[in-house]
């Protein structure tokens, strides 16, 4: 074993101490331990292990001042901390100042395993990830496994993708809705040569109540409530061997968020109404449009679930931050769209219309180009160019308002006023999605891409949910 798989143990029961490196020690790895945080700090900085396990409280320094001493002195040392019951919140502070994970008493090896591997295989893909960023700058790929853009902020995410893609780190992505994190997530599982040809299960979590969401995804068995007739295998076990999307993980509850946080750290769970424990290798992507460090802030959502969940985090950028593309973006749901409605054959978009589109801020994001991109073919009326007539007239009023000239100006005022600017659009939209179905939800939804409770809270923001009896 190299010296890059050095491990150093640091606590000062010498029992611990002792049953960690012979635990390691079986597993191949080089050990060295310490007896308190000064004799780590020392030992640290002459042979600079790749990890360092630590006791949480020790004499003379501590777990969470080694590790900032370590931060402090810029270490690569990565610390995983050993915390006794009733130090969650302290072993949370940790990793906000830099910790890779936390253990808890008493010490499981296979999670102590599994937390080293972890960190191995990150070294390993921030490696490869270099070596892939010299590769990107010299190509600009305009697609990546059925994404469409050329930006750079969309070259990163190809980069992250390959990086990542092998491995079972779990992966947050992030972004408007609208702004493709479900295809983001196909072209993460597709990527993957192990898991690409096994399954790829989506859970919408925020168009489920709790009752029906803990089922979906655990299974149960039968009898296990009412109408529970027979045994139902979750989502989450027919994701075995491939890859599961958690959509709008921010819709868990707090006591789904337990069961989550014990799944990702140990791939274990038990049937609604089982006590068998099952044990599942499936890699989970969550997703969410919301800002959960205030979900976090608010009550609404765990912490260290939060930590675990972020392992690699990629945020998608909305489309108004990546205009360039909307030209890419437009060819190509051009093709989808003449293949989706036969009778048609539109070959391009009108200097105009093109102008229009790229005027546009698309509070709806690259699903609302979709929209508009088919409706415009729909009514193009057999010609084989999308003029600027042939686009909404929320399009066209919008390109008038908010033009090239000011789209700058706008760009420069307080973010609270940007955010109003683009209500207004996002209203109109909502509110003709619900005229169109003569305001049935469920249709509308649906037509604008959105679940059920997504719209519901639109329209209350929005104050449209009386809007039908006026």
């Amino acid at each position: 074993m190299s010296i890059n798989n050095r491990i150093l143990v640091v606590d000062d029961e010498p029992l611990t101490r002792r049953s960690l490196y012979e635990i390691l020690k079986f597993e191949g790895y080089d050990v060295v331990t310490a007896n308190d945080g000064l004799e780590a700090l020392e030992t640290i900085k002459r042979i600079s292990p790749q990890i360092a396990i630590v006791d949480l409280k020790m004499p003379r320094l501590d777990g969470l001042g080694l590790l900032k001493q370590i931060k402090a002195n810029s270490i690569k040392t990565e610390i995983i901390l050993i915390t006794g019951y009733g130090s969650i919140e302290t072993a949370v502070e940790a990793m906000k100042q830099g910790a890779f994970d936390y253990i808890s008493k008493p010490i499981v090896d296979s999670e102590i395993k599994v937390v080293i591997q972890k960190i191995l295989n990150q070294q390993r893909l921030l490696e490869e990830n270099r070596l892939l960023k010299e590769r990107l700058a010299a190509s600009n790929r305009q697609s990546f496994h059925g994404i469409i853009g050329g930006d750079p902020k969309m070259q990163k995410i190809y980069a992250t993708i390959e990086a990542v893609c092998d491995t079972n780190a779990t992966i947050l992505l992030t972004g408007e809705s609208g702004t493709g994190k479900r295809v983001v997530a196909h072209a993460i599982h597709n990527s993957d040569p192990s898991r690409r040809d096994k399954p790829f299960i989506e859970v919408n979590c925020g168009a489920l109540p709790e009752t029906l969401l803990e089922t979906e995804l655990f299974g149960h068995i039968k009898g296990s409530f009412t109408g529970a007739i027979k045994d139902r295998i979750g989502r989450y076990e027919l994701a075995d061997k491939g890859t599961i999307l958690l959509d709008e993980i921010d819709a868990f509850s707090p006591s789904l968020q337990v069961k989550l946080l014990r799944l990702l750290q140990s791939g274990e769970f038990e049937r609604v109404g089982d006590s068998r424990t099952i044990k599942v290798d499936a890699r989970v992507i969550a997703s969410s449009n919301q800002d959960l460090s205030m979900a976090i802030e608010e009550g609404r959502f765990r912490e260290d679930l939060f930590y675990r969940l972020n392992v690699i985090p990629i945020h998608i950028p909305p489309l108004r931050e990546r205009r360039d593309d909307i030209p890419l973006l437009v060819e190509h749901f051009i093709k989808k769209c003449n293949q989706r409605n036969s009778k048609r054959n539109v070959t391009a978009v009108s200097g105009d219309a093109m102008k229009t589109l790229l005027k546009y801020q698309w509070p709806g994001n690259i699903r609302e180009l979709e929209n508009v991109i088919e409706r415009a073919i729909i009514l193009s009326k057999g010609h084989d160019i999308i003029t600027r007539q042939d686009l909404p007239e929320i399009l066209q009023e919008s390109g008038e308002v908010i033009n090239g000239d000011n789209i700058n100006t706008i760009n420069n005022q307080k973010e609270g006023f940007l955010k109003e600017v683009l209500k207004h659009p996002e209203k109109q939209i909502i509110q003709n999605g619900l005229e169109e179905t003569s305001w049935n939800r469920k249709q509308a939804a649906a037509n604008l891409g959105i679940n059920r409770s997504t719209l519901y809270n639109k329209m209350k923001k929005y104050g449209l949910l009386n809007k039908k009896k006026e």
